[in-house]
């Protein structure tokens, strides 16, 4: 009975279901092995497009330490620009990775911590805010094998005497500031000018650089005054500069800029003597000091009122992300990710010598418009601007007030030799 019920279902064709669920595992493992064989075949051009190496960032700046404030925003401008070029898929098809490390605003710790993420692989350096730090940084990248993108740092040194073609300069150097200021004082009221800037490099190179400028004016510097790094009192200076009488002083001191303002205004310096301000008229200065800062003109390095496209598209997607405005601190941040994320797509590389070789003497675009990196310094040359505090946009801000062409630039220091 039982072989007269099969031959009856092999000739009707009518078999029950556990016949038919083997031959759909059948044709299920069949369609398994031709998939399987398809996306063996895909492997490579997949590896082509998803293998390439990513961009390893090492971000070294100023968590703790007298620069912490700036380094916090450095760091937040770096990484906007990296979630956003992630989120555009990556710079040249390669994800950007950060790797963070704290310089404690100090050279001795800047230098250790650049070795290690250089050593670890993120040697496309970013970040450091004093020309101190960046210089000992500089040197050290042949042997790092790394790339180096200074984006706050002003000393002349990084560019002349000690150029590298492993370091590319994104924002103004002192002598970019210097000739623009020097432009801008021949409007300035008075004849007699004090000096207060901090004791290190920077600060001295700025304390030269104006004294230089204001006695081609056949004006003079009465007092000249320089403050160690991490000052908290300087009562002294604020009275050897109100004894000195001046028309105006020359304020460098980034790092104390926040103590000094706050007690120049109670020891009644402020607002009474007139204060140019060299990287003083900065967002950081200007939240932590309440009013004081007000009507107060200096350079500046970024500002939302930058006329051009690509200030226009940052700062929109920035409040976007963050409802406020983006400080100067972090647009210079952001500008140098921009350029270094060009520098990878030139180079189509991530070797660090061939990021800043790709570089060198190209046209890059930057939040100042379309700017050429300047081949004999590695330089990037871009316009300059005085800006002065006052309410904009419902904030106490600096605001341009004057521009000046990228022409105005002096030329690379004969002591670069690249």
């Amino acid at each position: 009975m039982k072989h007269a019920q099969a031959g009856l279902m092999w000739a009707t064709g009518r078999f029950p279901v556990f016949f038919m669920e083997i031959d759909m595992f059948k044709r299920t493992k069949l369609q398994q092995v031709i998939a399987g064989a398809l996306l063996l075949a895909a492997l490579p051009m997949a590896s082509l497009a998803q293998g390439k190496d990513p961009v390893r960032i090492g971000l070294v700046t100023s968590k703790s330490g007298a620069f912490s404030t700036m380094g916090a925003d450095v760091a937040n401008g770096i990484k906007f620009a990296v979630d956003e070029a992630n989120a555009r898929g990556g710079v040249d098809g390669r994800q950007v990775v950060l790797a963070e490390g704290d310089d404690e605003s100090t050279p001795d710790a800047g230098r250790r911590v650049a070795e290690k993420l250089a050593r670890d692989g993120h040697n496309l350096i970013i970040g450091p805010i004093t020309s101190s730090i960046s210089l000992v940084i500089s040197q050290n990248l042949a042997r790092w094998d790394a790339a180096f993108i200074g984006t706050i740092s002003k000393s002349d040194k990084l560019t002349s005497d000690t150029c590298n073609p492993r370091f590319v300069r994104t924002n103004h150097s002192d002598a970019m500031d210097l000739a623009m200021i020097g432009e801008w004082l021949k409007g300035i009221e008075g004849n007699s000018f004090g000096i207060l800037a901090a004791d290190y490099v920077w600060g001295q190179d700025s304390a030269k650089a104006f004294e230089a400028a204001v006695t081609a004016q056949g004006k003079k510097v009465a007092v000249k005054l320089f403050a160690p790094l991490g000052t908290k009192d300087y009562a002294p200076y604020i009275q050897q500069l109100k004894a000195a009488n001046v028309d105006a002083i020359w304020v460098a001191d980034a790092s104390g800029a926040i103590a000094f303002v706050k007690q120049a205004t109670d020891f009644n310096l402020m607002p009474k003597t007139p204060i140019i301000g060299h990287a003083l008229v900065s967002n950081f200065v200007i939240n932590a000091t309440g009013k004081a800062m007000t009507n107060v003109p200096g350079n500046v390095g970024f500002t939302p009122d930058i006329d051009t496209p690509q200030t226009k598209a940052f700062v929109n997607a920035f409040k976007a992300k963050y409802n406020r405005l983006p400080s100067d601190t972090e647009g210079q941040a952001y500008n140098g990710a921009m350029v270094l994320f060009q520098g990878v797509t030139l180079a189509k590389s991530v070797q660090p010598e061939a990021v800043t070789k790709a570089l060198r003497g190209a046209q890059v675009d930057s939040l100042y418009g379309k700017v050429t990196v300047r081949a004999a310094d590695n330089q990037m040359v871009i316009p300059n601007y005085v800006a002065r505090v006052k309410m904009a946009d419902g904030v106490l801000r600096p605001v341009i007030e004057r521009s000046y062409p990228a022409s105005i630039t002096p030329a690379a220091s004969p002591l670069c030799k690249m």
